[in-house]
């Protein structure tokens, strides 16, 4: 028993770097994402809108400080894209969510924050998908706008 017990955590010792590491980066398309009809479907109302960094935004009224939101899926099944795409659905939400507590009607200055290292692009979000997790991290300000 003890070494049926040893052989198996061996192995899953041996496989757990490779199973949750995040092997693949992508770059998505955030306008395209909020516009989808799966945007729609998880709640992503419109009442909110997204600039990301380096993006024209409509005049700055007022801002209401940064947040951060980290979000992680299973990736089993789906395809990099198709995770990635679910994931950043459930950040926007996050972030949509706090928006409203804030009275804020735009999330602006996104940058994809993944461990801390920001990416900027006024087009596109950062996602890393791996065999079994994909993630995507953004850092934003909260702000009303015209």
């Amino acid at each position: 028993m003890k070494r049926l017990l040893t052989a198996s955590l061996l192995t899953l010792a041996a496989l757990a770097p490779h199973a949750s590491a995040a092997d693949t980066r992508l770059e998505l398309p955030l306008q395209e994402l909020v516009d989808s009809p799966e945007a729609k479907a998880a709640g992503i109302d419109g009442s909110v809108r997204f600039y990301l960094a380096g993006q024209k935004t409509p005049t700055v009224v007022s801002r209401f400080g940064e947040d951060v939101t980290n979000r992680k899926t299973n990736g089993v099944g789906k395809s990099d894209a198709e995770s990635c795409r679910w994931v950043a659905l459930s950040a926007l939400k996050a972030l949509q969510e706090g928006a409203k507590d804030r009275g804020a009607n735009a999330v602006i200055d996104i940058v994809s924050y993944f461990k801390k290292n920001e990416f900027r692009s006024a087009t596109n979000y950062e996602c890393h998908a791996g065999g079994i997790m994909s993630g995507v991290a953004f850092k934003a300000t909260y702000a009303k706008v015209k």
